[in-house]
């Protein structure tokens, strides 16, 4: 279905002038600002929620959010890998301004303005309970509760694939799918039943006349490895749907997702395979889901309960082996598309809906505002509270995500703005040109038609092009080269950081 011409070019134009039409506006004067309950978890895919429309899987709680709150239908992670994503999160900033590459970064200092340290200034106390994929060293302005779950070792090491390798990494393949069984224990359960007792104990303990607090509750599940207690997978059983992918599309994917399945050995599953790791996959959103409801049933219960801002989200989502992917890395929408629930019936009427992308970096100018927080002028994004206020408030309906890390041949970045989405994929060598994606999302849902590469689509992509260019304000290419120059040099810490890995 073909977009109209010049109502494509006015989004676009919107786009390109969004930081001068949408101002930061702070909320209104209170006697207390609210405190702020973010629950983050781990790799979730936005279509396995029921509140997102999915009719198998058994979401109670996050559905019961959503009734209460504002449900965001086109929310996106700025980088679909943990700690990019949340490093976006934790600074407000696209992961190429702070050089978050892969899950061996980290920020420059323990002391880099940063979410928790912004909100600490406008009298708030921040909270970390979970993961957040920091450096043993780094906290960025939160106080830990809960026990130490942040033990993350960083090298700032960045490699690539030749773009001639295919190599398929077998036992990377096997040993990932050897963890889709039922069981009651792994470290993805025992992680996450921790989180849940030190949010509890969180609320137990505090006081009504402290300080308002900013708490972050990190949650692991539905993230790998798929070990799922039997009395969650056997709602599932038999009743997950495979992927249909149509004939011939492997050999139509761009090289770097080619090599992301030859990278991470998922050419060796087969359907059975496939089928037990989605049903384990419903399961463990699921068990998630019902983690996620005992906090929330306790902060209604606690004297903060009118006084919240809850808000639900995740670092990025899963492929489950659609487009014959698992795991996350590219920005599909299975990995990039993100669930985003804000809940405060104090200020929004539950039972709400928003269109119109949006990212992770709106979302912490959103906090921060509703925080009353003074954001530095240099942060991305633009904060949601004047939408949430009023649907009708014009929003830019844009969003960006980044991928540099591992398995891929050289990095790329996707804008998603109306019905379009559009993806440019970096030279990985002189002798590989650069790939694009374009996708009509509203005719293709499941981005299996690369429009890029048919005539008639290169008006529309010089304009998203430019757009992309204007928000990441440093060309892709230079983006790529600035990662491998980086990511070669490292923090110059190697041979310390594999002392504590072999002692801890």
């Amino acid at each position: 279905m073909a977009i109209n011409r010049r109502d494509f070019l006015k989004t676009a134009a919107t786009a390109l002038a969004a930081p001068a039409l949408y101002a930061q506006r702070r909320a209104g004067p209170r006697e207390r600002r609210p405190n702020i309950f973010v629950i983050m978890s781990d790799e979730h895919n936005h279509r396995i929620a029921g509140c997102y429309g999915n009719k198998l899987v058994r979401t109670p709680y996050l559905d019961g959010l959503a009734e209460r709150g504002v449900v965001f239908e086109d929310a996106y992670c700025n980088s679909p890998l943990c700690v990019p994503s949340r490093l976006a999160f934790t600074t407000g900033k696209y992961v190429h301004r702070v050089s978050a590459w892969n899950n061996a970064c980290s920020l420059p200092s323990d002391d880099f303005p940063a979410l928790p340290r912004i909100l600490n200034a406008a009298s708030y106390e921040s909270f970390l309970c979970g993961k957040q994929h920091y450096a043993s060293d780094r906290r960025y302005g939160f106080i830990e509760i809960g026990g130490n779950m942040n033990n993350g070792v960083m090298t700032g090491r960045v490699g690539r694939r030749a773009a001639d390798d295919t190599t398929v990494n077998v036992a990377a393949g096997r040993a990932r799918a050897a963890d889709f069984h039922t069981g009651d224990e792994s470290s993805i359960l025992g992680h996450d039943r921790r989180v849940t007792a030190g949010v509890l104990e969180f609320l137990s303990q505090r006081g009504r006349s402290e300080k308002p607090f900013f708490l972050f509750a990190g949650y692991l599940a539905p993230h790998f490895p798929l070990t799922v207690p039997e009395n969650r997978y056997r709602n599932y059983q038999g009743k997950v749907a495979m992927p249909v992918i149509p004939e011939g599309f492997f050999d139509t994917m761009p090289l770097n997702y080619k090599h992301l399945r030859w990278g991470f050995g998922v050419t060796e599953y087969d359907a059975d395979i496939t089928r037990r790791g989605r049903e384990l996959y419903h399961g463990l959103t699921e068990w998630v889901d019902n983690e996620i409801g005992t906090v929330l049933a306790a902060l209604r219960k606690s004297p903060f309960g009118e006084d919240t801002v809850v808000i639900y989200t995740t670092d990025h989502g899963e492929n489950m082996g659609e487009h014959g992917l698992w795991w996350k890395n590219c920005v599909y929408e299975q990995a990039a598309h993100i669930p985003m629930l804000v809940s405060w019936p104090a200020r929004w009427a539950g039972g709400q809906r928003r269109r119109g992308a949006c990212s992770m970096v709106d979302l912490v100018k959103t906090i921060a505002d509703v925080g009353g927080a003074n954001v530095p002028g240099d942060w991305n994004g633009n904060s949601m509270a004047p939408w949430l206020d009023d649907p009708k408030t014009r929003w830019r309906d844009l969003a960006v995500s980044q991928y540099y890390a591992h398995n891929i041949c050289s990095g790329y970045a996707m804008l998603r703005t109306g019905d379009w989405k559009y993806v440019y994929h970096a030279s990985p060598d002189s002798q590989h040109p650069a790939e694009r994606e374009l996708y009509n999302l509203k005719a293709d849902a499941m981005e299996f038609d690369n429009l890029a590469r048919r005539s008639g689509q290169e008006e529309r992509i010089r304009t998203m092009h430019a757009v992309l260019l204007k928000e990441l304000g440093e060309d892709p290419e230079e983006i790529e080269r600035r990662c491998r120059a980086e990511g070669a040099k490292g923090y110059g810490n190697e041979p310390a950081a594999k002392r504590k890995k072999a002692a801890a």
